[in-house]
């Protein structure tokens, strides 16, 4: 019995270890934003769908897929937490895709365009040459504030081989010589703003 009980007691608590472990890393991140010179690649905030609607036009932002209400508020939410932190944004660049735009400036309430992360098929050479522009943008050290990518899980995914959900963060330290570490993720749930 008194095994059973301490089997139990070590159960329970290395629940509690990994259950605090998500909070303690989103804790850590936060300190290192608020320090500077970092690399925030953001996937935009949740758009429905999968893939533009035919017809999409760059130029009209009815023919794309677009942020729903929840995805206005995901951008929203990332802009209190990162006032709330004062955590130091000096530039916010983004795909030209609306959904991207938009949550650009929902929550930084700015956004200015960068071809690089509009992103392209694939496996192409246009790929190739965008996510080389990317990484040696990302591998260039900052001084001063961070800088934020508003882009596409693919565009993500194809630079640091992580697939985002919609809203997540992946925070890239540089290091020169087009190299960079990844120092983390934030998910859209650690947009909160404690009291």
């Amino acid at each position: 019995m008194k095994y059973l009980y301490q089997v139990t007691i070590a159960v329970a608590l290395l629940a509690l270890l990994i259950a605090a472990t998500p909070a303690a890393a989103d804790d850590a991140l936060w300190t290192l934003l608020k320090g500077g010179g970092q690399v925030v690649m953001m996937r935009h905030a949740t758009a429905p769908g999968t893939f533009d609607p035919p017809g999409m036009r760059f130029d009209d932002c009815a023919t794309q897929r677009n942020l729903d209400e929840s995805g206005r508020e995901e951008a929203r939410r990332v802009g209190a937490a990162f006032r709330a932190r004062e955590i130091p944004v000096a530039k916010v660049l983004s795909s030209r895709w609306c959904r991207c735009m938009d949550t650009a400036r929902l929550a930084f309430g700015r956004a200015e365009h960068w071809e690089p992360i509009d992103g392209a098929r694939p496996g192409t050479d246009l790929e190739t040459r965008r996510t080389a522009d990317v990484r040696r943008f990302a591998g260039t050290p900052l001084t001063g504030g961070n800088v934020v990518l508003v882009s596409h899980n693919f565009n993500i995914r194809a630079l640091t081989g992580i697939s985002t959900i919609s809203g997540e963060m992946v925070v890239l330290t540089p290091r020169g010589n087009d190299t960079f570490e990844i120092a983390g993720r934030l998910a859209p749930s650690a947009m909160t703003v404690r009291p």
